[in-house]
């Protein structure tokens, strides 16, 4: 197998740690556990490579602190961060650290062995998505300025609940809302809309 089909997962919880590595394994994946952030970057080479699978909560170097030094260190692996239901704020951090994805728990297996093997298919074309900044920018332009609010809400990190406060309407109008944006972006989960907001203010 090679060395590009390998997996580090990073938890602090050995049960989790124990799960993920016997779900890799079971489809392919060489796999690496790690009980901390720390762990695994006092035994990270400059060749390191593959992919990880980061908590964002962990004790120590949490998740978004982890991002940052391994990009300060010139690692470039794509990382998928695994956050509970209310740290989508966290996630959309890790994304502008970033990370190539985010995936919320609990989450189907499947999820995240299609996560895992887009990252690493995509690991050598870090910008192989900005070109489509201008097609990005055409999706936008459809969107009604409540939309457009939502989406910002969306792309701060803001649950619906606060959007909904911050923009006066209730939380199921902003459901309604959240799903146009979604549909209207062609966005497949929350992460590939919040990318591709990323990719055009990267592009402002």
């Amino acid at each position: 197998m090679a060395g590009n089909d390998l997996v580090h997962v990073v938890d602090d919880d050995v049960e989790v740690r124990k799960s993920l590595g016997f779900l890799l394994a079971t489809a392919d994946f060489a796999v690496r556990l790690h009980e901390s952030a720390t762990a695994f970057l006092a035994t990270a080479t400059d060749d390191i490579d593959g992919c990880i699978v980061t908590d964002v909560r962990m004790p120590g170097i949490d998740g978004i602190e982890f991002l940052r030094q391994l990009r300060a260190r010139g690692h470039r692996l794509p990382v998928i961060v695994m956050t509970g239901h209310a740290d989508v704020a966290l996630a959309v951090q890790a994304m502008k650290e970033g990370a190539a994805d985010f995936i919320e728990k609990p989450f189907d297996d499947e999820i995240l062995i299609d996560a895992i093997r887009s990252a690493l298919d995509s690991r050598n074309q870090a910008n192989a998505a900005h070109p489509q900044s201008a097609e990005i920018n055409g999706r936008l332009s459809t969107l009604s300025e409540r939309e457009r609010q939502v989406l910002d809400g969306l792309v701060s990190g803001l649950p619906n609940k606060t959007i909904a406060y911050d923009l006066g309407i209730s939380p199921r109008t902003v459901e309604i809302h959240r799903a146009n944006v979604m549909s209207k972006m062609s966005a497949s989960s929350l992460s590939h809309l919040v990318r591709m907001a990323l990719i055009v203010e990267a592009k402002a």
